[in-house]
């Protein structure tokens, strides 16, 4: 198999620069060829467009302007970046973008408490004047925590990690206004902060971060989601702290991974293929502290996770069978958060 590439986003505060390009060899599960590719302040969540066209990174700061962070747009050529253009988000320290299949993305603000959906140049870069969604006014006795959006066929979901909530939205027009179902609530103290759908979008997998644990939900037939079941992805011996961070389905839906940081794991679900609820099948140390974002190679034979406060990135080798992982290597690099593949 060809080597792959790697694009890590970073936080600057130490050792790293920016965006950094690796290569993959899938063959070895190897990563090597380390290269700043973008110099850019706290670039902690990266997105490719489908077409692989373009790559869009928050900058996590409160500083990019008046009103908070930046977004940048990048054309990807041969693997280089080239700057097209920043804007500002409209809230303080973006941590998460979002594009959809038809010119928007979404960028969750997490201290701003709002999410600012831009539309897109034809070339991909960013038009000016976003809608901003202000989740600060739903609640006043809860502090907003924007943390992820998604686009999909049912509209736009947003998690909201203060709100204890998946905010749902539809499109009217040119704006995006509130869903038949505006909101997923979660367990007061949850903190849901990433998310992931099955395939047909019947099931629905949250992960909250503030008490360990997954939420399954069910689409019905009028298109709302309705809680399942919880689990918790800690072990049972650990009673330490720990904060749950990134969240991914295999790609045959048969195996759901979840960070855990402060118990230092990937944990590992069987999918019921006919219910959507999960059982545990595994627990994997991720040879590193912290693990954020995390992904799986694009043949699925490879499992790479961001540890940040261990500056490295550990690869496992997945049993597609069984979902079980094997760690088989890891690249030192400063404060890795996000990692995407071309």
């Amino acid at each position: 198999m060809k080597p792959q590439t790697l694009f890590v986003g970073t936080y600057t505060d130490g050792d790293s620069e920016g965006i950094y390009k690796l290569t993959f060899d899938p063959n070895s599960g190897k990563l090597n060829d380390q290269k700043l590719v973008a110099e850019l302040p706290n670039p902690s969540f990266l997105a490719i467009s489908k077409d692989k066209k373009n790559l869009y990174a928050v900058q996590e700061t409160a500083d990019f302007d008046s009103l908070g962070g930046g977004v940048t747009a990048f054309r990807l050529k041969e693997g280089s970046l080239e700057l097209q253009n920043s804007l500002g988000t409209q809230g303080a320290h973006p941590c998460h973008v979002a594009l959809s299949n038809d010119g928007q993305l979404a960028v969750s603000n997490y201290t701003g408490g709002n999410l600012a959906v831009f539309d897109l140049n034809e070339d991909g870069s960013l038009k000016q004047n976003p809608q901003v969604i202000d989740h600060k006014v739903l609640d006043t006795a809860k502090t907003a925590h924007v943390h992820k959006a998604h686009f999909n066929s049912d509209g736009l979901f947003v998690a909201d990690l203060g709100l204890d909530a998946v905010k749902r939205y539809s499109r009217n027009g040119e704006k995006w206004v509130n869903a038949h179902q505006a909101s997923l609530d979660m367990l007061a103290g949850a903190g849901p902060r990433h998310f992931t759908f099955n395939k047909d979008q019947e099931f629905l997998y949250i992960i909250n971060e503030l008490n360990s644990s997954i939420t399954v939900l069910q689409r019905d037939d009028e298109g709302s989601y309705n809680e399942l079941e919880t689990q918790s992805t800690l072990g049972e011996d650990f009673d330490d702290e720990s904060f749950c961070a990134d969240i991914h389905l295999s790609a045959d839906g048969k195996f759901l991974y979840g960070s855990n940081r402060g118990e230092n794991t990937i944990v590992i679900f069987a999918v019921d293929a006919k219910t959507g609820k999960l059982s545990v099948a595994g627990r994997t140390a991720v040879e590193g502290d912290w693990p954020r974002n995390f992904t799986m190679s694009p043949d699925g034979g490879y499992l790479l996770v961001a540890n940040q406060r261990s500056n490295n990135i550990s690869v496992f080798k997945r049993d597609s069978k069984t979902g079980l992982l094997m760690f088989t290597s890891e690249f030192k690099m400063g404060a890795p958060v996000c990692l995407v593949f071309r």
